[in-house]
């Protein structure tokens, strides 16, 4: 599995934004999909993920304003991002659940390039 993220921009404070994560070969629907984040200077954290029957589990600091989701028919996995504050200014990564606890980077393989998001105050 390859996999592309795409969608981010800059935005202001209280905006929306969504960011795509397409994903190429044929085993994409079998798959949990995680979002990671990394701000400059700062490790990079987990956002969230969704797992092949679209079950869904996020960090503390974006639950209730971002939702994963996913359409295994265009192997495609979306993060909509609401009411976006500063501190959600980072490079986004999504990438395949291989094992292990899913908020850890390294639970994870086959990373995407991240795609920039900058929210202004």
């Amino acid at each position: 599995v390859q996999l592309q993220a795409s969608g981010g921009g800059l935005v202001e404070t209280g905006d929306s934004l969504r960011l795509s994560c397409a994903a190429s070969g044929r085993t994409f629907s079998s798959v949990s999909i995680g979002w990671f984040r990394q701000a400059p200077g700062k490790e990079r954290e987990f956002v969230g993920y969704i797992t092949w029957s679209g079950n869904t589990y996020y960090a503390d600091s974006v639950k209730d304003r971002f939702t994963i989701s996913r359409n295994n028919a265009k192997k495609t996995v979306y993060v909509q991002m609401n009411s976006l504050k500063p501190e959600d200014t980072a490079v986004y990564y999504c990438a395949v659940l291989s094992a292990g606890a899913v908020t850890a980077t390294s639970s994870y393989t086959y990373w995407g390039q991240g795609t920039l998001v900058t929210v202004s105050s």
